[in-house]
């Protein structure tokens, strides 16, 4: 989408919450909201400053979220994933907005000897392999965070020459919920910990930035992450790419188009560490007629 047709597409919603603007909390229905876990704190803080809708959020794991209103196990008004394609391969959306991007890095707590360790040394990889540090990470079968952090390990072995990288460094007690990774550093139960960018800056924990061939943030590198994949426990493959969120709106109601204008704003993700490009945004699929006049 050219920055003319992103002006137009939130010019059209903005209207439907002009017709909406001073009706102030007397009487707003609430607005449910599923997001994934990294879009929790920017969704119910920022988001909400943004709109007049009552939103009530519920974080999860994005393919966790996607299976469960697949499964008819939540209807949410809105949901907002870390992976596009989770719309179609799991929710069999017929349309999505593409709205905000992301990179990994790896976050580490400096006040533990581990964290030290990686934050000194001269690549990243050395004391997670050999070593000393507690690792987090999240699930791969639950949230894309997972399987990017797999990603990230397969490209590093090839960038780095390292085949037996992913095997030395991962093991079966790293893996935590996606909304209470970063609470480990907390509690002393990690070192360091793979994370999406914006999780680290939220929180003010410092970070190592990966090269932009293994941080699944650069599209100019967008080929080499399509050789890595990952098959989800329901057989579905999911393929490395540059790291995209992305938003539905499933009900009409006047609150919700009112909410998923804010959303297709994008300004409520950049203070939280997430990248706006000018393409966002990005409208694919059997779109509604209103979104495109």
């Amino acid at each position: 989408m050219d920055a003319s047709s992103r002006r137009a597409v939130l010019a059209t919603l903005g209207s439907a919450a002009t017709a909406l603007a001073g009706c102030g909390a007397f009487g707003r229905d609430r607005v449910r909201v599923l997001v994934a876990g990294s879009l929790q704190k920017a969704a119910s803080e920022t988001l909400q400053r943004r709109t007049d809708a009552d939103l009530a959020v519920e974080a999860r794991g994005s393919v966790q979220a996607a299976r469960l209103v697949a499964e008819g196990k939540r209807d949410p008004a809105i949901v907002a994933l870390a992976d596009p394609a989770l719309f179609e391969r799991i929710m069999s959306a017929a349309w999505y907005a593409v709205v905000a991007s992301n990179e990994m890095v790896l976050a580490y707590n400096p006040d533990t000897d581990g964290g030290g360790h990686v934050g000194d040394a001269d690549r990243w990889t050395d004391p997670l392999r050999h070593g000393g540090v507690s690792l987090g990470r999240t699930d791969p079968a639950l949230d894309p965070l997972g399987y990017r952090t797999l990603f990230v390990l397969d490209l590093a072995a090839d960038y780095y020459d390292d085949p037996g990288l992913a095997d030395a460094v991962l093991s079966a007690d790293q893996t935590y919920p996606e909304t209470q990774l970063l609470a480990q550093f907390e509690t002393g139960a990690v070192d360091a910990a793979f994370v999406y960018r914006s999780m680290a800056v939220e929180r003010d924990y410092p970070f190592r930035e990966f090269p932009p061939e293994l941080n699944l943030g650069d599209p100019a590198h967008a080929e080499r992450y399509r050789t890595v994949t990952y098959e989800l426990p329901d057989g579905t493959v999911a393929r490395g790419g540059p790291i995209e969120y992305g938003a539905v709106r499933r009900d009409d109601g006047p609150r919700t188009r009112t909410a998923f204008e804010a959303v297709l704003a994008s300004d409520w993700l950049t203070p939280h560490g997430f990248t706006v490009r000018e393409e966002y945004p990005r409208l694919a699929g059997d779109v509604p007629d209103a979104l495109t006049r």
